[in-house]
């Protein structure tokens, strides 16, 4: 398994958390925290704690995909021999046989028609 394909993996499973984090916020201030007591000031552990967490891990999370994709794209063109240098830069991959010429037209002139002018 290439590098490329291991980050690749890391930038689904980064994404499908984030997708997660994203969708358990309540964009109004509720999402979460407000299901764990409906907004009473004595709770254990506190609505403020689980909002900076998901405010934070939302953070956390976006950051850590734009790292990966940045890091994949120095991978991406690493092939299996770990050379980055292209092919059509290669004399032997461009020394290709030029193709056939063409057989010459032989079909015959057509006659010149004659101008009634004349």
């Amino acid at each position: 398994m290439g590098t490329f394909t291991i980050f690749l993996i890391l930038i689904v499973v980064v994404a499908f958390l984030l997708v997660v984090v994203i969708m358990v916020q309540n964009p109004k201030g509720g999402g979460l925290s407000s299901s764990f007591g409906g907004g009473g000031t004595q709770q254990l552990g506190g609505v403020k704690k689980t909002t900076d967490f998901l405010d934070k891990s939302t953070w956390t999370l976006a950051t850590l995909l734009l790292v990966l994709i940045l890091v994949s794209n120095i991978t991406i063109g690493t092939g299996g021999d770990g050379t980055t240098d292209s092919k059509a830069l290669d004399a032997d991959a461009t020394a290709q046989p030029l193709p056939q010429a063409l057989p010459e037209n032989t079909a015959q002139p057509l006659p010149a028609t004659e101008n009634p002018e004349n």
